[in-house]
């Protein structure tokens, strides 16, 4: 029999370990995209990972995140509905508390948005991390436990602290460039299945020679 690949649509992957759940199969808001196999770790409650770890999510932006990403417990994902006006003496949303107040809405209109905040495959976020409206992180960082993302992330770059700052990147330019070339996660998931000791352990040499044709295409 042929090696068989994960399951992408089932909700709990880990058998005896509810406190993981694939996030594709869960999220049901259309203001949210899942790749396939990206999961959330957490040890109280992870189906509620819409309402819980997805704050201030009013529309229209969406938050994106690719295939394979590692979520650790307590990332957290700040959109644009938390932004407040600046430009003023105080900061505070009257217009949301209601009463006569409500008719100052046009006050709340037209606060800075930042678009949608994209994440690319491959990404792991350590415990407790946030993320800040609009930003955009690439494919195979790294994001370390605690930090606050509040710039944008190169592709393979590792991060940390609060702003979160570029300790270092994974490989060099010309060998990130031959990662996204490969673009391993968009391979079939039969064919990944052949080859997930190359793709955890190998050389991006033998991941290149492991590509199938049409990963040249």
């Amino acid at each position: 029999m042929p090696p068989v690949p994960a399951d992408p649509t089932v909700l709990h992957p880990m058998p005896g370990q509810p406190r993981v759940v694939l996030l594709k199969p869960l999220v049901t808001s259309p203001l949210i995209e899942v790749g396939e196999f990206s999961y959330y770790d957490d040890p109280d409650d992870p189906t509620a990972f819409e309402t819980r770890n997805v704050l201030y999510h009013y529309g229209p932006e969406k938050l994106v995140i690719g295939k394979f990403c590692a979520l650790g417990t307590g990332v957290r994902f700040l959109m644009n509905g938390a932004n407040h006006r600046m430009d003023g003496p105080s900061t505070f949303p009257f217009p949301t508390m209601g009463g006569s107040w409500a008719e100052h809405f046009d006050l709340l209109t037209g606060l800075p948005n930042r678009g949608d905040t994209v994440v690319g495959n491959d990404v792991w976020f350590g415990h407790g991390t946030t993320v800040m409206p609009g930003v955009r992180i690439g494919h195979g960082a790294i994001i370390a436990a605690g930090a606050v993302v509040t710039g944008d992330v190169p592709d393979y770059g590792i991060v940390g602290g609060n702003p979160a700052r570029l300790i270092r990147t994974r490989y060099s330019d010309e060998d990130v460039a031959r990662l996204l070339a490969v673009a391993w996660w968009e391979w079939p998931a039969e064919y990944i299945t052949g080859h997930v000791r190359t793709i955890m352990s190998g050389d991006i040499a033998g991941l290149e020679s492991a590509a199938p044709d049409t990963a040249h295409g």
